[in-house]
């Protein structure tokens, strides 16, 4: 199934399911973690969410995670499949992890695309 297809459609599951999720609008009061913390993200988004996205993450068993292959989803679907994963795919949930906010900042360093970040 299209990478679109899967995140469109577990967006719509959760929206029908009453799932409010904030994305990055809905999170400006939402303090950014502090550098160290932030430092700690990127180690994650490296070495845990690249074992499955690729360790540059241009993909691998999972989708690539590079600005350009994310300009199309809303940011809000990408959170909730990072909180949440994908029921009947390799992707777990992240829920109970890591807080929505840091998942906000992560999905927004995501887009932006992390480089040589931190």
């Amino acid at each position: 199934m299209p990478a679109a297809s899967w995140v469109d459609r577990l967006a719509l599951g959760l929206v029908i399911g009453g799932v409010a999720i904030a994305g990055p609008a809905g999170s400006a009061a939402a303090a950014e973690p502090s550098l160290q913390r932030q430092d700690e993200l990127i180690h994650l988004l490296r070495h845990d969410c690249g074992s499955c996205h690729g360790l540059t993450l241009k993909g691998g068993l999972g989708p690539p995670l590079l600005p350009d292959a994310l300009a199309d989803q809303p940011a809000e679907s990408l959170v909730a499949i990072i909180l949440d994963g994908v029921p009947g795919r390799p992707m777990p949930p992240w829920r109970g992890l890591l807080p929505e906010d840091e998942v906000v900042w992560l999905v927004g360093r995501l887009q932006e695309g992390i480089g040589d970040a931190r």
